[in-house]
């Protein structure tokens, strides 16, 4: 009975992360063809900086979509709604170019309608929306929007939305840069990926339930910071447990203080940053810290030096894979929920848009 019911709870967020690859399929193949993917790159200007602006999962999104951007030579930052809104100084600066790219799930989340409005009317900025639902709020206040309504959840929580998202952005990237091998690694992904959804996350259950902790980190550099941003959030989210992220060599630096027997430490680990992050694993092992690795290889040293790993094998190049990482992260809070006897389709607190009262 209990099984059943667990079953019952968490079975939309479930279904949604794992039909994530088929879900990128679709969505890059209907972006790939549409007018609105035209219109947006007709507003890229050379030398203009891309302004990714979200709440939320929608920020960290921002900020992963950002680092592909300045990785194609297309100049990018993420910032909050809330920054934006509040100090649009520190952001837009008279005499730059910049092109706006305002995220919501929903296209209802009241700061980011509230910055688009401030955008096109206030600053004269033609504005591109990214969101996952049709007639919105967000829509009429920008100049272009794209839709990825196959990418919409029934849960309340962000997981295949996110990663549709982030592969939809990269892809504009590699249209506006012209970097036709980066766009095909990005629609070669989803059939790279499928195939991990069939045993690892019933290995991953497995060890959510073995062991139970108090602190959750997560650490990443560079093009997967974003990324665990997006993995602390959803197990605050999905099993309303204390999590933390930092970049991961900036953990040394007074947060390792926590380490220990209690604490989870996850590392996504990047090719780049491999031998550096594989060493700071072993000092956290030492320090007495259940450690898990994500990387798209594991070695031997960073096997013996982790509780458990998870090697995604895939061929397309570093900053064509943060999406795929996601998944793992999703996956753990769902399950981390479910063990605690959560509802993770329903988190207590949340809805599935942020919508304010006019003046608030």
């Amino acid at each position: 009975m209990k099984s059943a019911e667990i079953t019952e709870q968490g079975q939309y967020t479930l279904s949604e992360i794992l039909s994530q690859p088929r879900c990128w399929s679709t969505c890059l193949a209907k972006l790939a063809g549409s007018a609105e993917l035209c219109a947006a790159i007709e507003l890229a200007r050379p030398g203009a900086e891309w302004i990714f602006v979200g709440c939320g999962t929608s920020y960290y999104l921002a900020q992963a979509a950002a680092s592909s951007f300045n990785y194609l030579e297309l100049p990018a930052r993420a910032v909050t709604a809330s920054d934006l809104l509040m100090y649009p100084a520190l952001t837009l600066h008279a005499g730059r170019d910049c092109i706006p790219v305002v995220i919501s799930r929903s296209g209802r989340t009241s700061e980011a309608v509230r910055a688009a409005q401030m955008l096109e009317k206030e600053h004269n900025l033609r504005t591109i929306a990214i969101t996952c639902a049709d007639g919105q709020p967000l829509e009429p206040e920008c100049s272009v929007t794209l839709k990825l309504l196959d990418a919409d959840e029934q849960s309340t929580v962000m997981t295949r939305s996110f990663s549709s998202m982030l592969l939809a952005l990269q892809y504009v990237a590699a249209t506006v840069s012209g970097n036709d091998a980066f766009r095909r690694a990005l629609t070669a992904l989803p059939q790279q990926v499928e195939p991990l959804l069939k045993n690892t996350p019933q290995r991953l259950r497995l060890f959510a339930e073995s062991r139970s902790f108090s602190d959750f980190v997560f650490l990443a550099q560079g093009p997967l910071f974003g990324i665990a941003s997006e993995c602390m959030l959803k197990v605050t989210e999905s099993a309303c447990a204390y999590a933390q992220v930092f970049h991961s060599l900036e953990f040394r630096h007074g947060p390792k203080s926590i380490a220990g027997p209690e604490t989870l430490i996850t590392f996504l680990m990047s090719e780049t940053s491999y031998d550096a992050e594989a060493e700071l694993l072993e000092e956290m092992k030492a320090l007495g810290a259940a450690t898990m690795v994500i990387a798209n290889r594991v070695d031997g040293r960073a096997q013996r030096a982790s509780d458990f790993a998870i090697e995604l094998g895939l061929q397309s190049p570093e900053y064509a894979r943060p999406a795929a990482f996601a998944i793992w992260g999703q996956l753990y809070g769902v399950y981390y929920g479910l063990k605690k006897g959560l509802n993770p389709d329903s988190p207590k607190n949340l809805t599935r848009a942020v919508v304010l009262a006019d003046g608030n």
